[in-house]
């Protein structure tokens, strides 16, 4: 597997492109994703109680054998407008079908931003001719850069592997930065790729790979209302994703795009200073390692703790005894950035030195041994930034 240029529209028969449409002043705030030919889609949403428009709206859409666009507008989320969210929306995936040459349901839907405010549908329907018109295969960051919240930068990225000897392209993008602990599935990830499967497969792949990159990330522990990762696979690689082997080689790649993405989520979140990742080791279920490490992660003492650089590694043990799984302490060991500050739940010294935390990575490890499954979990520090830049989001 390599890295290549190109970003989202790296694999065969992808085009995108983004224009602002007046939702904010300035800045690019309406992105959209096409294949040149037919689609197969999947997809995986939030679990809030609280669906926006987009999201009910594309759920219904994923129905639909095949597709041929994804279309994203940043800076209002449609959420919590009732019936007018879901006209919006399909008023402006019926006026885009026309211009694109497809049927309404071949076209997907994604909104980021603000809470509660109807979405300025007309003034993107005026847009929506400019958006199609301005289609290419370069440039593809455009796109990265029109479904931006309070990101301070774009994520895109892609990949190439070989399935025998032919070439097999996925590319991704992503948004998100505040209001992050995605359970799927505001975080909105849009994947292309060139590769030949069939829907249900797809599916699978995509639910495996989001289970280990997009699941394991918190920056706040707040679930968004919009969260959604959508992908698209038109074939045009020619190579036919259906053996074991075959497989094997695509949900390594999907998984490989999906953790980089989500990394790159943590290490944007709002006013972050720090990358965490927290390991937790030797439990009896994946599930227990995850809520254990989960629980450290969604500690506010922690998390400040982390930005003042003071390895206090009684916030992890706190963090860990709260989780609610079965946990020993006398058989507990707790590593920060490699020194072992507990040894079977006892402390090894006083204090560690603030220099642990120096630098901008750092890795906590929680062994409790008491089984042998593993999880990791990403999140970053809490800062007086974030309190600012989220008074100041209306």
């Amino acid at each position: 597997m390599k890295k290549i240029k190109g970003g989202i529209t790296a694999p065969n028969g992808f085009l995108q492109s983004a224009v602002n449409s007046g939702i904010k002043k300035k800045n690019l705030d309406l992105a959209l994703i096409m294949s040149e030919k037919e689609a197969v889609c999947a997809g995986v949403f939030t679990t809030n109680a609280f669906k926006a428009a987009p999201v009910v709206v594309t759920k219904e859409q994923l129905d639909t054998k095949a597709h041929r666009a994804i279309i994203i507008n940043s800076g209002n989320a449609n959420c919590l407008t009732g019936k007018k969210g879901i006209v919006d929306a399909k008023a402006i995936i019926s006026s885009l079908s026309s211009l694109i040459g497809c049927k309404p349901n071949q076209i997907l839907i994604c909104s980021t931003g603000i809470i509660g405010k109807r979405l300025p549908a007309a003034r993107i329907k005026r847009a929506l001719p400019s958006l199609a018109a301005s289609m290419h295969k370069v440039n593809s960051h455009k796109a990265a850069k029109g479904i931006m919240t309070t990101d301070t930068f774009s994520k895109e990225i892609a990949y190439s592997f070989k399935v025998g000897k032919s070439l097999v392209r996925v590319a991704g993008i992503a948004k998100g930065a505040g209001m992050i602990q995605p359970n799927m599935a505001t975080m909105i990830s849009l994947i292309t790729t060139d590769a030949k499967i069939n829907k249900p497969l797809l599916q699978k792949a995509l639910k495996d790979a989001v289970e280990d990159s997009f699941n394991n990330i918190t920056v706040d522990g707040d679930m968004s209302t919009n969260d959604t990762v959508l992908v698209m696979a038109n074939g045009l690689s020619g190579v036919k994703i259906s053996s074991p082997s075959s497989y094997k080689r695509f949900v390594s790649a999907l998984k490989a795009l999906c953790l980089e993405l989500s990394k790159m989520i943590v290490r944007d979140g709002e006013g972050a200073t720090k990358f965490i990742e927290i390991e937790v080791k030797q439990a009896k279920t994946k599930a227990d390692a995850k809520q254990v490490a989960l629980a450290i992660a969604n500690s506010n003492l922690f998390k400040a703790m982390c930005y003042g650089n003071d390895p206090n590694f009684g916030r992890v043990a706190a963090g860990c005894g709260a989780a609610s799984v079965s946990v020993v302490p006398e058989e507990v060991d707790i590593y920060l950035n490699g020194k072992k500050a507990v040894k079977k739940g006892v402390a090894c010294s006083d204090k560690l030195p603030s220099s642990i935390f120096k630098g901008k990575d750092i890795k906590v490890v929680v062994d409790l041994n008491s089984g042998k499954a593993q999880a990791k979990v990403y999140t970053s520090d809490l800062t007086p930034e974030y309190v600012k830049i989220n008074a100041a989001y209306c």
